[in-house]
């Protein structure tokens, strides 16, 4: 009797998993079926897993969570990371955020969608499953996505009188609180995939607080410095364990007047950030860099494009060593394709400039950490192409540039051996 009772637990048991199975297929149901992955560290300026050196050739792909909500897009989420991690590449950053409106994440203040948020979770399972990180970007400075103007809108809402800008999101105390609740609601999560708490997840490389921050209602760039460092403070409260970064495009502000002619325009530093200060917010982990030459400096040749650019990534890479200490990572880098007269040669020069500024770096031990290329998209996604959006498998000059950095930046510090297996076949052809 009890051997027959025991067949039946176990046929209960196994009909139970074969029902998640068809059911939720994507669902990876054991935590410990996750690839083994450390948290990435700094020492100094230069970032470190395991104690070794780490610099890092990524890409941006914003759409993850978004695409992950529904089943019928979920495969595109899958073929990027798949395809991320088979060109080399270690660190994909993307939005966690998406406030108000289609597919919200946070409907209002507090107020959270589930369905979306099991989105967030499938986008890091799977991002371990290909041995990739993340870095998390919390809020937007510009409106795609909510942005901050969607805070704004949400106190006026509450009868809140927060003033006629905007920039009220970095110094009204209700927003601030209003951002401060989302932090923590998303550093707490329990992933429902994998049970493991967002702050515990090795896979998430860093948090960023907010995506291109600029406060033009004052220039001086106090209302945002103390906005930095309060919600730096806080999140590191919550977490200490994940690498942080602010999400500036890095132009210098005036508390580096020397510095300001290196800047695109002069209109850079109206802006109310300010590279060096903000990134030396005790509580910043490293220094993140956008670079955007032909959209900042209109109406040039290339060739000063360029030139313009290899001294931008110098500037910011000498800036991390002999100023911050800390690692420099150059979170957006592109070339548009609207531009009159656009190759994909000339983005092929654009990425070999920055590939070999950071290898350099790397060889050297320098505080140039990485690059992260704007942005890869996968066939069919018209919709989410920007004029510097690409499907990088389809121009094969471009995939061999990223694939080679991918290559001698792995070898350069683990030796043609320890190569990913995925990568190997690459690296040697």
């Amino acid at each position: 009797m009890e051997e027959g009772t025991r067949i039946y637990t176990v046929l209960g048991v196994v009909s139970c998993i074969v029902f998640l199975f068809l059911n939720f297929g994507d669902v990876h149901i054991l935590p410990f079926s996750q690839p083994r992955m450390s948290f990435v560290e700094r020492n100094g300026s230069h970032f470190v897993v395991d104690g070794n050196e780490l610099y890092v050739n990524g890409w941006n792909s914003y759409w993850l969570m978004d695409q992950s909500v529904d089943d019928f897009t979920r495969h595109r989420v899958k073929k990027i990371l798949r395809r991320g991690s088979e060109m080399g590449l270690t660190v994909v950053r993307t939005w966690a955020f998406n406030d108000g409106g289609y597919n919200a994440l946070q409907q209002f203040p507090g107020i959270f969608d589930e369905r979306v948020f099991r989105a967030l979770d499938f986008v890091i399972v799977e991002a371990r499953r290909n041995g990739l990180r993340l870095i998390f970007s919390l809020v937007n400075n510009l409106n795609a996505y909510g942005g901050k103007v969607q805070y704004v809108e949400w106190a006026e809402a509450a009868g809140i009188n927060v003033g006629s800008s905007n920039d009220s999101f970095f110094s009204d105390p209700t927003i601030r609180g209003y951002y401060k609740e989302y932090v923590k609601s998303i550093l707490m999560r329990k992933n429902s995939i994998s049970g493991v708490e967002y702050r515990n997840e090795p896979a998430i490389f860093a948090w960023e607080l907010v995506n291109e921050p600029r406060c033009m209602s004052d220039a001086s760039g106090h209302t945002l410095q103390t906005w930095i460092s309060e919600m730096a403070k806080f999140i590191k409260s919550l977490d200490s364990r994940h690498l942080l970064t602010v999400g500036l495009e890095g132009f210098y502000g005036k508390t580096t007047p020397n510095k300001i002619e290196l800047n695109p325009g002069d209109w850079a530093v109206s802006l109310g950030s300010d590279f060096i200060w903000n990134s030396q917010v005790e509580e910043i982990d490293f220094a993140s860099v956008h670079a955007y030459p032909d959209s900042w400096i209109p109406n040039v040749e290339l060739e000063d494009h360029l030139k313009y650019f290899s001294k931008w990534v110098t500037s910011h890479i000498d800036d991390g060593e002999q100023i911050l200490k800390k690692p420099v990572l150059f979170t957006e880098f592109g070339l548009s394709s609207h531009h009159k007269g656009f190759k994909e040669s000339h983005r092929d020069q654009l990425l070999k400039t920055m590939y070999g500024k950071i290898y350099e770096s790397a060889r050297k031990g320098g505080a140039g950490a990485g690059a992260l290329v704007w942005e890869f998209v996968v066939e069919g996604m018209e919709e989410y192409r920007d004029d510097f959006a690409f499907v990088p498998w389809r121009f094969p000059s471009t995939y061999q540039l990223i694939v080679e950095q991918s290559c001698r930046l792995q070898t350069l510090f683990e030796g043609e051996a320890q190569v990913n297996k995925s990568l190997h076949a690459a690296c040697s052809s």
